[in-house]
């Protein structure tokens, strides 16, 4: 596609009548971005046999140091086994500390160690630096409309939990 022709699709007058085409346009794209986004912490992960789901729990177990084990089943929307496997690696790595809850003994609240608060700054460095020179080439206008159109992408319960967890809540 020429530049022309992606200046045409992508005009803002354009986005208000989204054809077929543009849409699937839109879905390859984000289908690459994801690849591009994912492709520094994979290969990280790769080095210690972990896969995407353990860089999943390693960012929101960072996010939110004591979520429980339900609480991160909610946000990653996964099994409990599947949970519950990446959790065992992670907790026998030494990566992840597992802690009783005080007020319900049934808990568990998750807490990085030392080590996985360092694994978790090498792989969200890779993505921020990949992130901050996208958004530097796209510009401010760009990046907000990007935000909200991943807002407006989630469902309405994750969307909520998104807020949430972004605004520290």
């Amino acid at each position: 596609m020429s530049d022309g022709r992606a200046a045409q699709v992508y005009s803002g007058e354009s986005l208000l009548f989204l054809t077929d085409e543009q849409l699937r346009q839109g879905i390859e794209a984000m289908f690459f971005a994801y690849r591009g986004f994912t492709a520094d912490p994979d290969r990280i992960l790769g080095k210690m046999a972990y896969g995407r789901a353990h860089h999943r729990a390693v960012h929101f177990i960072n996010r939110a140091p004591g979520t429980t084990v339900n609480n991160l089943l909610a946000i990653l929307g996964v099994t409990k086994q599947s949970l519950n496997r990446v959790l065992r690696t992670l907790i026998s790595d030494g990566l992840v500390e597992s802690r009783v809850g005080t007020s319900d003994k049934r808990e568990r609240h998750l807490y990085l160690t030392e080590s996985g608060l360092k694994l978790e700054q090498e792989l969200s460095d890779a993505q921020r630096a990949r992130m901050r020179a996208a958004f530097r080439d796209a510009g401010p206008e760009a990046v907000a409309g990007f935000k909200q159109v991943l807002e407006a992408m989630m469902d309405a319960d994750m969307r909520r939990a998104y807020i949430k967890l972004r605004d520290g809540a």
